[in-house]
């Protein structure tokens, strides 16, 4: 393993000499906000290596110099959580990606494929999963355990290889480039705190409410990043959509919420969420937020999603394409209530070339579904 800062310049160097580098890391975060990186493990096209970034007096800087060198391709399956982990600890994103879990739904390998199914489909190899469950913040790592950790990058040269040749063959590179472009966005990874109301399911129906909703959401996303702790351990959601619901303006009030902790009301974090609450409550009228447009679907709309939900299936057969990166339930609820005014992925660039334009033409009557020896076919008409 590479514990020092010099150790770690020189295998960035070299590596940066190759077109491409694998990239896995091991975290925890059961118990934390952010992440906390355990290891990091990198491949070039000759040379595989583990990195210990909790080793004491430890530089990352030239780990991160080669996460942004732009002439070399920094390929990880499933990136989403590394590069929330790269953007968190060195605030930049790797650029240019390729994330193989996408590009494998590109070119027909099933909907959010498993590391290990690809290695096993592309290569034959059967991964060793004892390891997966290692606790990666204790020292020392066995060989069984390291050799685990190592084979995530080591294999992953072959699926890449073997993967940005496919996409090449079926001229689907654009299609991939524009999925990386969304991993690349730094709104993917820097949610401001005011948003945090987003990631949860809509269950109110006031705006009033929703008023409430943000403001106690924001206190807790500040609260559980400056404490580094997992936002239920500050406030479950069942609390936030209670204390949005009730309104608590006092300390007693809030000590009959079901969802509070018996004395919790006179805490700090009490005393923070009755500023939020009566905060939300003295907003005027005109400043309230709006609630989520609610899309009252026209009759007929269901039963035409569920013919959507064929075509999807049929073309995604056909092109060989994972029907979940082209379109999903919402995109078709929506195509089918709003026609071309939806504003939804499946009508937007290679999506809408293979699938959207057909679909649009389906709810017009202008392409019908039949049988034929058994099987279904899109004519159009």
């Amino acid at each position: 393993m590479i514990e020092t800062t010099a150790e770690l310049a020189a295998a960035c160097e070299k590596l940066a000499e190759g077109q491409y580098i694998t990239i896995d890391t091991e975290f925890l975060r059961e118990t934390t906000f952010w992440p906390q990186l355990c290891l990091i493990q990198m491949a070039g096209p000759d040379m595989a290596v583990i990195v210990d970034p909790m080793v004491k007096d430890i530089d990352l800087a030239p780990f991160f110099e080669l996460m942004a060198n732009t002439n070399v391709v920094k390929v990880f399956h499933a990136a989403r959580q590394d590069i929330e982990i790269i953007y968190n600890l060195g605030k930049l994103i790797p650029h240019p990606i390729f994330d193989t879990q996408v590009a494998a739904m590109v070119c027909g390998f099933g909907d959010s494929v498993s590391y290990d199914q690809l290695v096993s489909r592309i290569k034959g190899v059967h991964i060793d999963k004892s390891s997966r469950f290692t606790d990666w913040s204790r020292r020392p790592l066995s060989d069984k355990q390291l050799d685990y950790a190592l084979a995530d990058v080591t294999h992953l040269r072959e699926v890449y290889l073997h993967l940005k040749e496919e996409l090449e063959r079926e001229g689907r590179s654009l299609w991939l480039t524009e999925e990386m472009a969304i991993l690349e966005a730094k709104e993917t990874y820097d949610i401001h705190p005011d948003d945090a109301w987003q990631r949860l399911k809509m269950r109110l129906k006031k705006p009033q409410e929703l008023a409430v909703l943000q403001k106690v959401a924001a206190w807790r996303e500040r609260e559980a990043r400056s404490r580094n702790v997992p936002r239920g351990r500050i406030l479950k959601d069942d609390g936030l959509y209670e204390i949005a619901q009730q309104q608590p303006k006092d300390v007693e009030a809030l000590s009959r919420l079901r969802t509070i902790p018996k004395g919790w009301e006179r805490s700090a974090a009490g005393t923070a969420i009755l500023e939020a609450v009566n905060a939300a409550l003295e907003l005027p009228k005109s400043e309230m937020p709006k609630l989520p447009r609610q899309n009252q679907s026209p009759e007929g709309a269901a039963a035409a999603s569920e013919m959507l939900k064929v075509l999807l299936k049929l073309i995604a057969e056909k092109q060989g394409v994972a029907a979940k990166i082209i379109a999903n339930s919402d995109d078709l609820e929506r195509i089918a209530s709003e026609g071309p005014k939806a504003d939804v992925g499946a009508l937007k660039g290679w999506r809408r070339e293979l699938f959207g334009d057909t679909a649009l033409k389906l709810i017009n009557g202008e392409v019908a579904l039949r049988f034929v020896d058994r099987k279904i076919e899109a004519v159009e008409l």
